[in-house]
């Protein structure tokens, strides 16, 4: 697919970018995402164009379905305007599928960096205490604890590079 070879250098670029700077460039996901949506436009559906609308979804879909994350302040901007990015190269449906990937490279980074900096034990003992609160039906969502051991800051441009990446292998090239 060849969409998915214009696409993986530009996630690499700011997965690198972010775990360097915590930062993603803005020259690099504007240019990106007209690069998708006009890499979409001319190719020809059987060498996996998908045209300019479902393109234009697809960065949609990205944009909208983590802009909460950003909103609730456990995202960056940039990481929202990267999804969104890969959402012109995948289309809609393809970056809802993605998401799911992205979702669970994000978790398990989450806990690699959470253990990387010795908060594990207090995150696991924090979550344990919630879902025995919720399940034993011990209060309202208002009053369930706040942990008390959050999760670090995090490059997420490596949890999209690397879920979007696992999407394009298991679906396109598996």
């Amino acid at each position: 697919m060849i969409i998915g070879l214009l696409l993986l250098p530009l996630l690499f670029f700011a997965a690198w970018h972010d775990v360097r700077s915590r930062r993603i460039p803005n020259y690099l996901v504007f240019p990106g995402a007209a690069l998708g949506v006009l890499s979409n436009a001319l190719l020809p559906q059987e060498m996996g164009g998908l045209g300019v609308l479902d393109s234009l979804a697809g960065w949609g879909v990205g944009l909208v379905l983590l802009l909460p994350l950003y909103l609730l302040r456990t995202m960056g901007a940039g990481d929202v305007k990267l999804m969104a990015m890969a959402g012109a190269f995948l289309g809609a449906q393809g970056t809802l599928n993605a998401l799911l990937y992205v979702l669970l490279a994000g978790g398990v980074l989450a806990l690699a960096v959470t253990w990387h900096q010795g908060n594990l034990r207090r995150l696991l003992h924090s979550l344990k205490t919630m879902l025995f609160i919720g399940a034993t039906g011990g209060g309202s969502v208002g009053s369930l604890p706040v942990p008390d051991a959050s999760l670090p800051s995090m490059p997420y441009g490596v949890a999209i590079a690397v879920g979007t990446t696992a999407y394009l292998v298991i679906t396109h090239w598996g």
